[in-house]
């Protein structure tokens, strides 16, 4: 199934910041670039201006990422992540978000909100198969 990797990456860029910056920080860790990026400009919900950045990775590059963003996670935060697997997976999709800021900084950190989605999808077909899958998958990094 590691061949069959698929991720999406979801970023939502508010008016105060800088989308340069974003773009680079995914350059400089993971080798993604801007061009990997869909961009959708939208207005929140009081009428401010919203950026909307989409990647969708696969195969090698996404074998990449996941590497990459193993290797820059502390071993406590991969264990919780192994942990948590059941919580984090919808539809053969494991679901983490990272705290935008610290990306930007050079550093990866779980965090909950002003985040960066990224939802690592491989298929599943037995759902009884779904741990052992995606400690698999986060077992590529070592």
């Amino acid at each position: 199934m590691i061949d069959k990797i698929e991720v999406t990456i979801d970023v939502i860029v508010h008016a105060t910041e800088d989308i340069s910056k974003i773009f680079q920080s995914f350059e400089d860790l993971f080798e993604i670039k801007k061009e990997d990026f869909t961009v959708r400009e939208t207005l929140g919900y009081f009428e401010n201006p919203i950026i909307m950045l989409n990647a969708k990775i696969e195969k090698k590059q996404a074998q990449n990422f996941i590497k990459k963003l193993l290797g820059l996670l502390s071993n406590q935060q991969i264990t919780e992540l192994i942990d948590q697997i059941e919580e984090r997976t919808v539809d053969s999709r494991f679901h983490v978000r990272l705290d935008k800021q610290e990306l930007i900084n050079g550093s990866i950190i779980i965090k909950e909100k002003d985040t960066v989605k990224i939802k690592i999808h491989t298929p599943i077909y037995n759902k009884k198969d779904t741990v052992k899958t995606f400690t698999e998958i986060f077992q590529i990094a070592n």
